[in-house]
């Protein structure tokens, strides 16, 4: 066995016992973006390449900071995003609501579809789908400034990975209520992950601690901005187009009430995450007549 080796069991057992969920695969993530190595290929680090910054990141991680923060990556559907402080880091059930979305825009017979990403914080979202669908417009709205460099950062990046993205995905400063009035009507999918946490909701330090609240907690019920975003999607989109906005698991029902077929909605359903727990609702803008 490697001195790396060695480190990475030492590691996991001050992980384990600081309360991390997955302190083996932490301990190995932290250990190959040092030694700038795939995961799988640690067993290849010669010991006398021993990074020892190594127990400065494991202490980061054992007071409770991200992995994402230590590493500066966010891993989401096929992107690496670059994530650290003021911005939030995206989650592994938001790739359900992004997935859902590609499929429906491949679906469509739309040349180029257009996208509005309601609060794109990283970019995660936005750029999933500018990779994953070819030709889609995708207008990116984030108002918080530091996300927005993050976002912008992503952006740029993607571009200079994949080609096919670069103009593609545009950043806009502003808020949910007022933005992209220049496309009133001409949308085809509203997509949103929203500040929607319920008062009271226990949080673990990683996200208390470190993502921005204001892109974690709804105001109000925890509803507010969700309500914001379904009265910006019926401003947007065009007849027959599509709204996709992840929730809490407790706020399915509530949701699906506010996209209800009297508030011109058809379609409207419920989606499961992978744990079975109600994670977000669509549904169709009403076509009058």
């Amino acid at each position: 066995m490697t001195l790396l080796l060695d480190e990475i069991a030492m590691a996991t057992a001050r992980l384990a016992q600081a309360g991390i969920e997955s302190p083996r695969a932490d301990a190995e993530l932290i250990a190959a973006h040092l030694h700038e190595v795939p995961r799988g290929q640690l067993h290849t680090v010669a010991d006398a390449g021993f990074d020892p910054r190594f127990w400065d990141d494991i202490a980061r991680r054992e007071a409770r900071e991200p992995l994402q923060h230590i590493t500066g990556r966010a891993y989401f559907r096929y992107l690496e995003l670059a994530v650290g402080p003021g911005v939030f880091v995206p989650r592994p059930e938001t790739e359900e609501l992004a997935g859902w979305a590609v499929e429906r825009l491949a679906a469509l017979d739309v040349a180029e579809p257009v996208v509005a990403d309601l609060g794109t914080g990283s970019g995660a979202i936005a750029l999933a789908i500018a990779q994953e669908v070819p030709r889609a417009q995708v207008h990116a709205v984030e108002a918080d400034p530091r996300a927005r460099q993050w976002a912008a950062r992503n952006v740029a990046s993607l571009a200079a990975a994949a080609p096919h993205t670069a103009g593609r995905v545009t950043l806009h400063a502003g808020d949910f209520a007022t933005a992209l009035a220049d496309l009133d009507g001409a949308v085809d999918l509203v997509i949103s992950n929203p500040p929607y946490l319920p008062p009271g909701t226990e949080l673990g330090p990683e996200v208390s601690d470190y993502d921005p609240p204001a892109a974690l907690w709804g105001q109000g019920d925890g509803l507010d901005a969700i309500r914001v975003v379904a009265a910006a999607a019926a401003r947007l989109l065009r007849p027959g187009g599509l709204v996709a906005v992840e929730h809490d698991a407790s706020q399915g029902p509530a949701v699906y009430w506010l996209l209800a077929e009297e508030n011109g909605w058809r379609q409207t359903r419920n989606h499961v995450d992978l744990a079975g727990r109600d994670r977000f609702v669509t549904a169709a803008r009403h076509v009058a007549g």
